[in-house]
């Protein structure tokens, strides 16, 4: 930190010197130091509009197209995320939820959906209530698939796209949280209620932050890939009947 500071200060330094320099030779060679001074005052009466332009406008136009561009490379690895892992434990641990209904009733995405209709959905998924009796999971199960995906959920970890996106690496946590706990069981069987109340609230942590993701990353399809969208409207698992075989309405 101090060798970067030296280093501007140093470089501050040699850039007066040769200006002073550069004015001083002016000064040698035409004798006119009113002409010095006039264009001394013009360039500093410029540098408030020129800092304003470079900053406030070409930097904002700038970090604007890198965030755009950081969002896309996001959200690449948050539809790989989907694909590999995400939608088959939407699919999976809902059917285990006894409100289930409820669940799928809110986050049941149609075509018509507005932007007011996404928020609306995002803001249920962020309060998510899930009854879970942890009893009624298949444990050993959802154990060996995530321990198949453990690889897939590390090289994720390690995407620096993700320090971008705080929520979806809460997600990834919380995912490889109850892959640990699992995982720590010499065995799954006869559980006591106590421990399977602490699992099951690892599990709905996992749920809740999978459905905002998954909300969230539907609307951005929406905005921007329609023909991924289309496959998404079809096979989410919120609706009754889910299928990606496109059926003609006639």
């Amino acid at each position: 930190m101090k060798k970067s500071y030296y280093f501007y200060v140093i470089l501050s330094v040699i850039f007066i010197a040769i200006c002073g320099i550069a004015y001083f030779v002016h000064y040698l060679i035409f004798r006119d130091i009113n002409h010095i001074f006039i264009y001394m005052i013009g360039d500093l009466a410029f540098l408030p509009l020129e800092v304003f332009i470079v900053v406030l406008v070409i930097e904002r136009i700038l970090n604007r197209r890198e965030k755009q561009a950081m969002l896309q490379k996001l959200n690449m690895v948050i539809g790989a995320f989907f694909s590999e892992i995400g939608n088959y434990l939407l699919f999976d641990l809902l059917k285990y939820f006894d409100n289930k209904k409820e669940i799928s009733s809110n986050l049941n995405i149609s075509d018509s959906w507005t932007k007011k209709d996404y928020k609306k959905s995002a803001d249920f998924a962020s309060h998510l209530k899930i009854d879970l009796d942890c009893s009624n999971v298949d444990l050993v199960k959802l154990k060996e698939y995530l321990s198949q995906k453990r690889v897939f959920l590390l090289t994720l970890l390690e995407n620096p796209s993700l320090l971008e996106h705080d929520r979806f690496t809460l997600l990834l946590w919380a995912i490889t949280h109850v892959d640990e706990e699992l995982e720590a069981r010499p065995s799954l069987n006869e559980l006591p209620d106590s421990d399977l109340k602490h699992i099951a609230d690892d599990i709905i942590r996992l749920y809740d932050n999978l459905a905002s993701e998954w909300i969230d990353y539907v609307d951005y399809l929406k905005s921007n890939y329609p023909f991924l969208y289309s496959l998404v409207l079809r096979t989410h698992p919120f609706q009754e009947h889910p299928s990606s075989i496109i059926i003609s309405s006639r």
